[in-house]
This record gives structure tokens, sequence and C-alpha cells, in this order.
């Protein structure tokens, strides 16, 4: 589960991790009353303007039919409010969101951190992941930090440093020195920086996170390490020990077919095809979607039923792959070990007289527990309904389907 910079930075802070302060604001006057906040906290006229979406790049994206970019620096309370109007209520278009761009609700008004001091400011890069490859968690970090980071990621690769952590405990001390020393810094900016680093990974493995990135990761001219920016991402599987994150979830920057599949229990990730596919098991899934590239169609999604599908779970399942203008046939694939085929052909018959004529081809290949009687069931209901045994005889009915 993906959350917002503001609620990231909030729960940054339960772990004493030095984050740039900001208000949540949903509305223009919302802003005004956060920046004066802000100017009256912090002493200073600047506020920071940034669009709350999830995706990156909103440094360098725009608001559609503007030229407003989705973070911007107010110098005084008239500039705040001209640049929210802009950005609340508009679609932001990043490198990340693709060319439909995404709906902005909120926004973060946020404090100036490159105030005057004795030190440089400077930008750095820090994220925190799993390296499935090495089964450890990742530190990787940059000198080089701020919106390029991708061009430096791409160009000079070697300015990425990439530090391996045992995922049995916390960060070891010498490696958040590592970290700092490589970073450059010295003095008190390097032992705040190894408290920053070592808070930082204590709420990677606390809060279940799947990715943690910090960019930048600011030294301000009193030396102070602070968190500019926050992505993060709560592995799924983990939310049931976090019901206060749980709580956090913005269903509108969720695709909605995902959403409702979610409220069936259904595993369900919408790709680009012309294929509706209703499959029980991943790998299953997997090789019914190789299957359809190879009989000249394109898979229209993923979607695994579990080991206990039904009626009601076929029915979801249909009405979730109709709402797909571009899908021209539907192919379900069910192996029957738990569950029994019989009782799929029947969710199958129930689920399509409930919603009534359904106009493209629909492909049936039951497999393992009663698959002759499912068959059966299938050619005697009487509807447009195509049953396979073989894989095949799947694959060439849905070739006949998209052809």
């Amino acid at each position: 589960m993906n959350l917002h910079e503001y609620q990231a930075k909030q729960l940054l802070k339960k772990y004493n991790v030095p984050v740039q302060e900001g208000i949540a604001c949903s509305t223009v006057n919302e802003a005004e009353e956060a920046y004066r906040q802000i100017h009256t906290q912090y002493d200073s006229r600047f506020a920071v303007v940034k669009a709350q979406i999830h995706a990156g790049g909103r440094g360098k994206g725009t608001i559609v039919g503007t030229d407003q970019r989705g973070v911007a620096v107010g110098k005084n309370a008239e500039d705040v409010v001209r640049i929210a109007r802009n950005i609340l209520g508009g679609t932001l278009v990043t490198i990340q969101t693709g060319p439909e761009g995404k709906l902005v609700n909120k926004v973060l008004v946020a404090q100036d951190v490159y105030y005057d001091g004795p030190n440089p400011v400077k930008e750095f890069y820090l994220s925190i992941l799993l390296d499935r490859t090495k089964c450890q968690n990742v530190i990787m970090y940059s000198t080089e930090g701020g919106m390029n980071i991708e061009d430096v990621a791409h160009d000079t690769p070697e300015k990425i440093f990439k530090e391996w952590v045992h995922p049995g405990g916390l960060l070891p001390g010498f490696q958040a020195r590592k970290i700092a020393f490589n970073l450059g810094l010295s003095g008190e900016a390097f032992k705040n920086c190894v408290k920053f680093v070592t808070n930082l990974y204590h709420a990677y493995v606390d809060l279940d996170c799947g990715m943690l990135e910090i960019n930048p990761l600011f030294k301000t001219s009193d030396d102070k390490i602070i968190a500019v920016d926050c992505k993060m991402n709560v592995d799924d599987n983990a939310l049931m020990r976090h019901a206060d994150i749980g709580a956090l979830r913005d269903l509108s920057e969720e695709d909605p077919t995902e959403v409702e599949a979610g409220r069936y229990n259904l595993n369900f990730v919408k790709l680009d095809g012309n294929v509706g596919c209703m499959v029980n098991g991943a790998g299953l899934a997997m090789a019914t979607m190789d299957m359809i590239k190879l009989s000249g169609g394109e898979p229209a999604n993923f979607l695994d039923v579990g080991g206990t599908a039904n009626a009601q779970t076929v029915e979801a399942g249909f009405r979730i792959i109709l709402k797909d203008p571009k899908v021209k046939a539907i192919l379900i694939n069910i192996f029957g070990g738990i569950v029994r085929c019989d009782r799929v052909a029947q969710g199958v018959i129930d689920a399509y007289q409930s919603i009534g004529n359904i106009e493209i081809p629909i492909i049936v290949r039951l497999q393992g527990t009663n698959a002759d009687v499912a068959k059966k069931l299938i050619d005697e209901s009487g509807l447009k309904v195509q049953s396979a045994i073989l894989l095949s005889e799947a694959a060439s009915l849905v070739n006949k389907a998209v052809a």
C-alpha cells in the first residue's frame, strides 16, 4: 500500500526521523492558513506547496492545461494561494503517471529548508528496499540527490552506493557510519546522519515497508539532516499488524476495478489486452496469460479467484472483467484440486444468468476434480459458453474469438 508524502512523514516522526514540517490541505483557504502558521513558526516568508499524489516526478510534472509545476515555492501568502488554486482539483502529469495523469485532492504546504546559515546546504538521495536476489535489505544512497536522480542512475551509476543489511535485526552502527562517510559528511552533520539513517532503518523494518525513499535527504545550513520528501510503500500482507496504517489508504489513488476486486478477495491487476482471464492460482494465471499471447490475443487482466471459487466470486470476477470495453473474450481456466470443477461450472452458469446476456464469447476450461461433470453442466445449460478440457482446445477457441 502506497502512502502520501504527508502521511509517511507523520509515521517517520514517531521514530525520531527529522522531516521537513508541513500541513496537508484540501482547500485554498486551508493552504493560506497553513502558510500563516508556518510563517509564524519558522519566521520565514517562503513556503513550499507540494501536490500529494502516489507518483514521483512531481517537481518536473505539470498540471494539465497550465504551466504550473506539481511542486512550487511561494514567496508570500498571495503566492501560496495562487499555487494551491492552480494545483488543487487539477490533473498532474509526471514521468510516473503516464499521459492520463492523476487528480490532485490535497497539497502539502511545507517549511522552507533553504534558510541561511554558516554552512552550505546539500541534497542527497537515500532509499531502503528488499534485494530479493541476495535476500537482504539494501540501502541505496548517493551524493547526487534531487529531481535528477534518475539521470544520475543512468549516466553515472558509479555515484550510487549500496549497503546490504542482514534482515535479522537493526542497522549496525558501523554501516550507518559508512553511509555518512561516503556522503562526505563530517562533524555535527556526520553525527546527525548516523542517527537519521539508524532511525530510518528502524522505521523501515518496524512498519513492514516494501520500499522507503528519501529524496532529497537534505543537509541544512546548520548541519541538520532531514527528510524533505518521502515515498513509502507498506507490505499489504502486513497490514493486519498495522490497522492505523491501513486506515490511511487513499482509494482515490488506486484503480477502481482493483479496489472492487479487493472487496471480494480477488487478486486482480488490470492490463491493456483484449482477453479477460479468470484463473485459480497465480502460477496457472501466468501460464494462461502466456497461452493467450501465443494464441494471438493479449491478456486484459490478471485475475486469481483463489482455491475457494464459488458463484459469488465468479460473478464478481465477470462483472469486473466486463467493465473493460477492450475485452473481446473471456477465458476461465480452472484446475480443480481443492475446488470442484462442477461447483465452478455452476458458478459460471449462475453468474451468466444473474448478469444477463453477455455479448462476448466465454471459453471455460475446467480440469481436475469432476471436470467431466462440469463440462456436461455447461454444455447442457443452453448458454453461449464454450467448454474445453485440454489447454490446446481453449487456445484454439481464444484464437477464433479474437481473430
